[in-house]
């Protein structure tokens, strides 16, 4: 199967994965033929991506390190926990996450076991379902990437716990901002950025006094934000008073949420994503988390079509775990011409050979 921007796509292709709700079920089956209808509806579920299957992407296999049916799982037990707090007041809401916390620590086992057992680098798709709020997704992602970025970085387990219930609860004090600024479809004004700003310091507050969660979770709501030049929120302060945990964090809230899609922006691709991340190496972000981040993540999707710098495309078909940035990939075209057999390459063997751009745009239909 191949990954096709919802823009190129046309009745009469055929769906090459199931497209899930929010409940876990399927929205769209694979082996489904697109009609003009079910293009209307892609759209109006502000999907920006779809999964296709034709001759030249046959047999291409998508496996993410969290399977559909856990991750719409763990989203809804993030969404309850969530969404039990939201109208309390401060004090109340830290009583209930102490009596949650177990379910919590449970949750960022079950990821941390899904990151413990793959084999191979991560691979998230957030177009998989949707969600109609950003927070529980967002959450589960982040918690995703900051225990894969941990684990390359070599944590012992128990610190990869903490790690990963500093991630889940990162964004707890969103709770406490307004719902029409949180969840405002338009970018927010000065005003309402800096009201926005706060929920690092809701985020201590309400996890700095509960019982059964480490001091250390409540810093790294805290100072997610905060950047090594100082130049983040909510102090200012700089590299060596920054926790560890929370820079990891912070380089794995920033790449979803530029990789993630949003009302008022589309997402990136993982590879644009990446690039950010990497242009604020060593003044906002630690080279040394930007780097586990890189080794760790999927950069180019399989099913994705690559450009190549001597002009052949090519699907990517396999990655490749210690080099993630130069995957496998089927060609099927050369000079523009489809080919009548295609054939596979590993890019690692050809470095000279760069990636010009991925095609998710590229529109020929093979039968």
């Amino acid at each position: 199967m191949r990954l096709i921007s919802i823009n190129v796509l046309r009745a009469g292709m055929v769906v090459g994965r199931t497209i899930w709700n929010e409940a876990g079920h399927p929205l769209l089956q694979k082996g489904v033929v697109v009609t003009d209808g079910i293009l209307v509806r892609l759209k109006q579920l502000n999907i920006h991506y779809i999964y296709i299957e034709d001759r030249i992407s046959y047999g291409i296999e998508i496996e993410e390190t969290v399977e559909p049916a856990l991750r719409s799982k763990i989203v809804n037990k993030i969404t309850e926990s969530f969404h039990s707090v939201r109208k309390l007041n401060s004090k109340q809401i830290s009583f209930v996450l102490d009596q949650q916390s177990k379910a919590i620590g449970n949750i960022v086992e079950d990821l941390l076991q899904a990151v413990l057992d793959s084999k191979e680098i991560l691979m998230v798709l957030t177009d998989a379902f949707m969600y109609d709020e950003y927070l529980y997704q967002h959450s589960f992602q982040v918690t995703l990437y900051s225990l894969a970025i941990g684990k390359e970085m070599g944590y012992s387990y128990e610190d990869l716990r903490l790690i990963g219930m500093g991630a889940l609860l990162h964004d707890i004090g969103k709770l406490m901002v307004p719902k029409e600024i949180l969840l405002k479809p338009d970018p927010l004004t000065d005003e309402e950025y800096e009201i926005m700003k706060q929920h690092t310091k809701h985020g201590f507050d309400l996890l700095r006094n509960l019982h059964s969660v480490s001091l250390l979770v409540a810093h790294c709501a805290f100072q997610h934000h905060e950047r090594l030049d100082g130049s983040g929120y909510p102090r200012g302060i700089m590299d060596a008073e920054i926790h560890p945990f929370a820079k990891i964090i912070g380089v794995a809230d920033v790449f979803d949420a530029v990789t993630s899609n949003r009302v008022y922006r589309e997402k990136l691709l993982p590879s644009q994503g990446m690039a950010i991340i990497e242009a604020g190496s060593g003044t906002i972000f630690s080279p040394a988390v930007v780097q586990a981040l890189r080794r760790s993540v999927v950069h180019y999707p399989n099913g994705s079509v690559l450009l190549l710098s001597d002009g052949r495309r090519g699907i990517v078909s396999k990655q490749n775990s210690g080099s993630p940035e130069r995957p496998k990939i089927r060609v099927f075209e050369e000079d523009n011409m489809i080919l009548p057999a295609t054939y596979e390459m590993n890019l690692v063997d050809f470095p000279d050979i760069l990636i010009d751009k991925v095609e998710l745009e590229y529109a020929a239909l093979v039968e």
